[in-house]
């Protein structure tokens, strides 16, 4: 099962009263697990940057002025994508500026149903808690301490850390390696406290007869300082 975890960074709030994206972050997990593949552009917004925008993320319109405009980069990112879920934060959000970005450029919208909202599944699991990526981040022990500023690659790589403690942890068969664990534990205590003990009964010989009589002919001919002779 492949799964994108996402994020944006924009002008605004608002994409139909003029704002824009300006930056998309994207890490692909497989089974839940993260494939080391990553989505990431910066995007210039042609608009000016506000400067509550810039205070949020820290992308200017110096830094943006030569970066490609979204529909350089749409196509590639839809490329990307293609069918698999896609893991958000706040998904109506980043999903609402996608779709007005991909339908300005007449390419088709992504469904709202390829999206899976972390901030939903956090409020249903706490409820009444902080549901924040910050609260969240202390609530499983995720460091989050180079997030100064907020930046899409760097926080979709957080939040695929926060969604799959969501989920349950890492390993997708969380519940039967608990099982797993468990029992391996149990087997290395058993052997931490292994003691030998006597056998109730001795095993049969498995020597013929005839290996017998050859075995103590062979000792007959050593002598009385044979070896054998002390157990007899």
């Amino acid at each position: 099962m492949r799964e994108i975890v996402l994020d944006t960074e924009t002008t605004g709030f608002d994409p139909f009263s003029g704002d824009r994206i300006v930056e998309i972050g994207a890490v692909e997990l497989y089974n839940h697990m993260p494939t080391g593949v990553t989505f990431h552009e910066y995007i210039n917004p042609e608009r000016s940057m506000p400067n509550e925008a810039f205070e949020v993320h820290g992308l200017g319109d110096d830094f943006l002025r030569d970066k490609p405009v979204f529909s350089k980069v749409a196509q590639k990112f839809v490329d990307f994508v293609q069918d698999a879920k896609l893991v958000i934060h706040n998904a109506a959000f980043d999903m609402k500026f996608l779709n007005a970005e991909l339908k300005w450029v007449n390419l088709p919208e992504l469904p709202w149903e390829q999206a899976i909202d972390t901030l939903e599944i956090a409020r249903k699991k706490f409820p009444g808690s902080p549901a924040s990526l910050d609260a969240l981040c202390r609530r499983f022990g995720i460091d989050n301490s180079s997030r100064t500023l907020h930046g899409a690659l760097l926080d979709s790589e957080i939040l695929a850390e926060v969604y799959l403690e969501l989920i349950g942890g890492r390993q997708p068969d969380f519940a039967l390696n608990v099982t797993r664990q468990t029992t391996a534990n149990s087997a290395q205590q058993d052997q931490s406290d292994w003691r030998p003990q006597p056998r109730g009964k001795a095993l049969p010989s498995r020597l013929s007869d005839q290996e017998k009589k050859a075995h103590q002919a062979f000792v007959e001919q050593i002598g009385d300082g044979a070896l054998w002779k002390t157990y007899n």
